[in-house]
């Protein structure tokens, strides 16, 4: 089999995986919060594109063009190619099980003010971790670069989307306690985070 025909199944395959589980992702994050807070209260930021997002996004196309021209072998593990496939899948699930969940108490931005119809929500998936939109993130992100067997993304984007949680939880924690008081406090002492690491 020459390269020609490597590229052109396996790419084809796991690009176009790719290619629609970023772009659905996207695209249900954004019609989910206009079906939830109105058209007039969502922004693009509610696509969470952010410069940061599109240059990993970029790192891990390139490092996928390399591999798969260079090193065409490494991507024809496709039990671990269906691996990362099934994680997008879990993880796309929980995020938005969470987003459902959680109604007009969820949004993208973490909220510094305690308004009217935000209510501390602990049943369903939130019985279960405090964070699922999180959790759903990480195991969405970690999985598209299993799922393009991108060896170096899998783990810059493990590290780096941890590290990112690992500071947003405490801040926005701090707020939700503030909002919730010991309702808060007791919640996230039976809880854990649903982020490895990060109580």
């Amino acid at each position: 089999m020459d390269i020609t025909e490597i590229f052109g199944y396996t790419a084809c395959r796991q690009l176009s995986q790719f290619i629609a589980a970023v772009l659905f992702f996207h695209a249900s994050e954004y019609t989910l919060s206009v079906c939830t807070h109105g058209r007039s209260n969502v922004t693009l930021k509610s696509l969470l594109i952010s410069k940061s997002y599109v240059v990993a996004m970029i790192g891990a196309l390139v490092e996928y063009w390399l591999e798969i021209t260079f090193f065409p072998w490494l991507k024809e593990y496709w039990w671990i190619s269906n691996l990362g496939l099934t994680m997008v899948v879990i993880g796309e699930v929980i995020r938005k099980v969470a987003m459902v969940t959680a109604g007009r108490s969820f949004t993208h931005l973490i909220k510094v003010y305690h308004e009217e119809h935000h209510r501390l929500i602990t049943h369903g998936i939130y019985g279960f971790v405090r964070h699922p939109a999180y959790t759903g993130f990480f195991i969405w992100s970690v999985g598209s670069q299993i799922m393009l067997l991108n060896p170096i993304c899998t783990l810059g984007f493990a590290v780096v989307v941890w590290k990112f949680f690992a500071g947003r939880i405490p801040y926005e924690e701090f707020f939700l306690k503030q909002f919730f008081e010991v309702e808060y406090d007791l919640y996230a002492q039976r809880v854990p985070s649903g982020v490895p690491f990060v109580k």
